[in-house]
């Protein structure tokens, strides 16, 4: 069996057959089926079901009159994404803002939850989840890429200013779309790791007062790591979306 956390065990207790049914039909076999729910998983729901929970307080309690602490936090969010966007995607970013405020909150959510005693940060414990948010996310930009332009007009955008480089820049763009997935995952990843990591050396260590300068530091790297992630993502969508002139 493998370690688990808490949370973990309470899903595999509660989900354990169905889930390892459903990866039957998949064809997938679980490495342990009495526990095909792995600890990283288990922290991207608990994540998911936190913010679920926070939208729905925001939006239950929405008011022009009389906003609360919650819906000042957010709107705080929104407006600095919001800003963002601006700047780098332009005028027409409006329709993008959900996906990058919904996108960074999720990774800064799962960044900190490893601060909690009895949790681990599903970005730091494996690459997995890092790469789901970029495959995500390389889709996302395509996505709207394509929608934007029509599929000939965003497949141009491959083919570099002149025909006659054609045929160099197609495969140069293709590997370089291919490598920001690599590059996105790689670099939320370690950064997490390393941080979570450097904390559990030196409170093994050193575990009075040292640790917290630690931890204060893994907090500014987990909301660095997040809004650098979103940024990126932005400067992908803007490069899809953008018009030729």
């Amino acid at each position: 069996m493998p370690e688990q956390l808490w949370f973990t065990e309470i899903l595999n207790h509660l989900f354990a057959a169905p889930v390892t049914a459903l990866l039957g039909t998949l064809h997938i076999q679980p490495q342990y089926p009495e526990a095909p729910i792995t600890n990283a998983v288990a922290m991207e729901l608990l994540v998911f079901i936190i913010l679920i929970v926070f939208f729905a307080l925001v939006r239950v309690r929405l008011s022009v009159d009389n906003p609360g602490g919650l819906q000042h936090i957010m709107e705080m969010i929104h407006g600095f994404v919001y800003g963002q966007a601006q700047e780098i995607i332009g005028h027409h970013s409006e329709g993008y803002v959900a996906y990058l405020t919904a996108l960074a909150l999720f990774i800064l959510a799962c960044n900190l939850i490893g601060l909690i005693p009895g949790f681990e940060s599903p970005t730091g414990v494996t690459a997995t989840v890092p790469l789901g948010c970029a495959l995500l996310s390389f889709a996302y930009y395509n996505w709207q890429g394509l929608r934007h332009h029509g599929p000939w007009g965003y497949f141009k955008h491959f083919m570099g200013p002149m025909p006659a480089m054609a045929i160099l820049m197609l495969p140069i763009e293709v590997v370089s779309h291919l490598a920001r997935l690599l590059s996105l995952t790689v670099r939320l990843w370690a950064n997490i790791f390393a941080g979570d990591l450097i904390t559990l050396v030196f409170f093994s260590m050193i575990p009075i007062g040292v640790p917290v300068i630690f931890n204060a530091l893994h907090i500014v790297v987990a909301f660095l790591q997040a809004y650098v992630f979103m940024l990126l993502v932005a400067i992908y969508i803007a490069g899809a979306v953008a018009e030729e002139h």
